[in-house]
């Protein structure tokens, strides 16, 4: 059982938002703060919006925004939908997290579609995140109660053809996150569940072309994902944002013959969220506050992070101390590799990349699929770059089932 001091609700929140997203705990102190001269990890609440959640594309380096439409399209790219082959499917996704760390923590992803005609369909999607039992206690160690933290988010999803190439999805979410139940802190402070709601809009272009003599596709995505208000935990006006993510992307297949198939996928992702600015201090080393209790920023240094959901968006691409420097190295690198027989079996490894000024995730991924008509299966591997990291072994099952036209 994990134990986790809530003196105060916001360091519940970065205590699991580091189990979640894997930056280094022993450094939150610094990069919340912004103080870190080098390292300024952007955090958010409700980071499981982003998690991969299904096998296929995290076995391809968590690379989805232009790979072909399945199940799982109303996470990777909503405009993508409508390009699925079937008439109407379900999947199912399982995932242990942080398996190395503890036993009690998953990841589940359940959706379903259906095409209304040729040119759109409706999909759904129900995801889970289980953070395990933890034994809460105050900022004296005095026992709190013994809480499950949990993330629920249920959307739907809309997406049409806009050509025969093009296709363009909305979809919406309701988010639910309780960290803590209704157990208030010693500042006084009642906690309570974080509730949000998001939005995505996905563009997907689809083209058959010729290489040589051999067939090929060629494909490239665009999502912004998890638009939406701020979220809350508690009674006081301290406000959190949610993952908003712009991601790019890319994917080239080619049929080597008549039964083997390459696919090569690229995606960039950013979080289109403020990054932490730098702030004064004083001479004992402690935050400089104004006459309101502000923490003042070092001119030059940044921005207020604590701005509007519009502004906060388009800001975050020229926020960063660094420059434009800085905003390069928030920008993500999935890239994975598929192959496929006769369409019913797949192979598939790839690669993320996350600069170490920004979270530090380096990992490889492999995978397995298959498809026997109606049924098929994936599964998915993680072997990180670093000992001893706490995403090692990460493994992924998802199940599906499609009914054909």
């Amino acid at each position: 059982m994990k134990k986790i001091a809530i003196s105060k609700r916001k360091n519940l929140l970065i205590a699991v938002f580091t189990l979640a997203t894997l930056s280094v705990y022993a450094q939150n102190s610094t990069i919340i703060s912004g103080q870190d001269p080098d390292r300024r990890v952007i955090t958010t609440a409700v980071p499981f919006l982003n998690f991969a959640p299904d096998s296929r594309h995290s076995a391809m380096g968590d690379a989805g925004v232009a790979m072909s439409p399945d199940g799982s399209s109303a996470h990777w790219n909503a405009g993508g939908l409508a390009f699925v082959e079937d008439d109407m499917g379900f999947s199912l996704s399982y995932s242990p997290w942080l398996g190395k760390l503890v036993n009690d923590m998953s990841l589940s992803y359940l959706t379903g579609y259906f095409k209304i005609d040729e040119v759109s369909a409706f999909g759904f999607d129900l995801r889970y995140f289980n953070m395990g039992d933890i034994q809460l206690t105050d900022g004296r160690g005095n026992p709190l109660g013994e809480f499950n933290p949990r993330d629920i988010a249920i959307g739907g999803t809309y997406s049409r053809k806009l050509s025969s190439y093009l296709g363009l999805g909305i979809s919406a979410r309701f988010i639910y996150s309780n960290l803590s139940g209704n157990i208030s802190s010693v500042g006084g402070n009642e906690a309570k569940p974080g509730i949000s709601v998001g939005t995505d809009v996905g563009l997907y272009y689809s083209k058959p072309i010729f290489a040589g003599a051999k067939d090929a596709n060629f494909a490239w995505g665009l999502s912004i994902t998890n638009i939406g208000p701020k979220i809350t935990y508690n009674s006081a006006d301290d406000l959190d944002y949610i993952p908003t993510n712009l991601k790019v992307g890319t994917a080239y297949s080619i049929d080597l013959d008549a039964v083997n198939t390459l696919t090569f996928a690229l995606d960039l992702n950013k979080l289109l969220v403020p990054t932490p600015p730098i702030y004064a201090t004083n001479e004992d080393g402690t935050l400089e506050t104004d006459e309101n209790g502000n923490l003042i920023i070092e001119p030059g240094n940044g921005k207020d992070p604590n701005r509007p959901l519009i502004s906060g968006m388009f800001g975050s691409f020229a926020d960063a101390p660094g420059g434009f420097s800085e905003e390069m190295q928030e920008i993500t690198i999935s890239f994975g590799v598929e192959y496929s027989y006769e369409d019913k079996f797949a192979l598939r490894t790839g690669y993320f990349y996350e600069n170490p000024n920004k979270g530090g995730r380096k990992y490889f991924t492999m995978g397995v699929g298959f498809d026997l008509k109606k049924l098929g299966f994936d599964f998915s591997y993680l072997v990180p770059q670093q000992q001893n990291h706490p995403l090692a072994e990460t493994l992924r099952f998802s199940l599906m089932y499609n009914i054909p036209n």
